[in-house]
């Protein structure tokens, strides 16, 4: 008998090239020709890969903002490797004064929240630098950025002073509640309140009317129309994945046609073993489930562990041959149990899919995430970044 090679029963992930450029292609269509589109990289790229996702955004995108310093000196690194024409970056993230020094250094872009930034203006001065900043302000997520109040009480006024370090080269904020609801009163809301923020800062800053403003992630881009400015700030929809069913609905609505987002992950697994168990046999920790027949089991080695949630225990399915096949007992560190007894002949090695298309049967994010009790976001940023990831056509 061979001996597998290191890494050949892990699960693993294929994310599609074709689906990536076909959904920028639709925010691109869903902006217009007069807007950028920008591809968010945070938590993994989405739980995709950074670095495997990383080739493909920097190809299709206008934008890119990473959440870590690293991430964005990551791009720089990329684009002298390959000798790519550099793209706009921006750690939308926190940054230490330390850190704004080495953006500027590599012409990466930073996020300006509060009046920390202060602390950077000497340390530019003393090399001789300039950094390319967004101001960040707070219109009602109540998380980081300027409020409006902070705004008019000159919390932002250093700005102005350090201009010979620090360019203001744009300005945004974050929606709170674009996903949840079809209706988009709160969103109005905040809309209004970042026109007035904008104001504030022309005339106590004297922010240029040119100035890049960026609001929408994926939702608001797609059912808010007024929210799109200058640049659509896209993440999770850029993966194939609807930020919620509400948007999905609203899109329609707002949009006319549905545009479609191509799934661009899929969660392949080859199974350790294929045996019979007799009926009567008890499956997994705690003894939840016992065959009522005789039944064939596929041992896949998958569990929590990558990402697979414990919650969904006796309620997944996975996927073999094109038949939906359910997983037994409880979803275990490294294992998961599937029933293949409807779906193979024999005992001989197989692979399930976990997410993703076989055939005419599909499992989505959303469905998993389902099962699981949470929200696709969660489950994909979740999955394990041991796992093998594959750029496929």
């Amino acid at each position: 008998m061979s001996v597998p090679a290191p890494g050949e029963l892990s699960s693993r992930l294929e994310l599609s090239a074709s689906a990536f450029r076909a959904n920028v292609a639709a925010f691109r269509g869903v902006a217009g020709p007069s807007r950028r589109v920008g591809a968010v990289l945070k938590g993994n790229a989405y739980g995709h890969g950074f670095s495997e996702m990383l080739p493909l955004a920097h190809a299709e995108a206008d934008w890119l903002y990473a959440i870590t310093p690293n991430e964005g000196l990551a791009v720089r690194a990329f684009e002298a490797a390959q000798s790519a024409a550099r793209r706009d970056v921006l750690v939308i993230g926190a940054v230490s004064a330390g850190e704004v020094v080495a953006l500027a250094e590599a012409g990466v872009d930073v996020v300006v929240a509060d009046r920390s930034f202060e602390a950077a203006v000497p340390l530019l001065r003393a090399k001789g630098l300039k950094a390319s900043v967004h101001v960040h302000v707070d219109t009602g997520l109540g998380r980081e950025g300027f409020t409006t109040t902070q705004l008019a009480a000159g919390d932002a006024d250093g700005l102005a002073a350090a201009r010979d370090v620090l360019e203001v080269k744009g300005v945004l904020s974050h929606f709170a509640n674009t996903e949840d609801v079809t209706e988009q009163s709160y969103a109005s809301t905040q809309l209004d309140a970042f026109g007035r923020a904008f104001e504030v800062l022309s005339r106590r800053i004297q922010v240029a009317p040119t100035t890049s403003r960026h609001f929408a992630a994926s939702a608001a881009a797609l059912v808010l129309p007024p929210s799109r400015f200058d640049v659509v700030r896209v993440g999770i929809s850029l993966y194939g994945l609807w930020p919620s069913t509400e948007t999905r609905l609203s899109s329609k609505v707002v949009l006319g046609e549905l545009p479609t987002l191509h799934p661009v992950l899929s969660w392949r697994c080859p199974s350790q073993v294929v045996k019979w168990l007799p009926a009567g046999s008890y499956v997994g920790y705690g003894c939840t489930w016992r065959c009522g027949a005789d039944t064939r089991v596929a041992v896949l080695p998958v569990g929590y562990w990558d990402g697979y949630p414990r919650l969904a225990s006796g309620k997944a399915h996975v996927l073999v041959n094109g038949r939906r096949c359910p997983v037994l007992g409880r979803v275990m560190m490294n294992h998961l149990i599937v029933d293949v007894t409807h779906a193979v002949t024999n005992e001989a090695p197989l692979v399930a899919t976990l997410l993703g298309r076989d055939g005419d049967e599909s499992l989505s994010a959303e469905t998993l995430a389902g099962w699981a009790q949470t929200i696709h976001y969660e489950l994909v940023t979740r999955l394990g970044a041991h796992l093998p990831r594959r750029v496929v056509e």
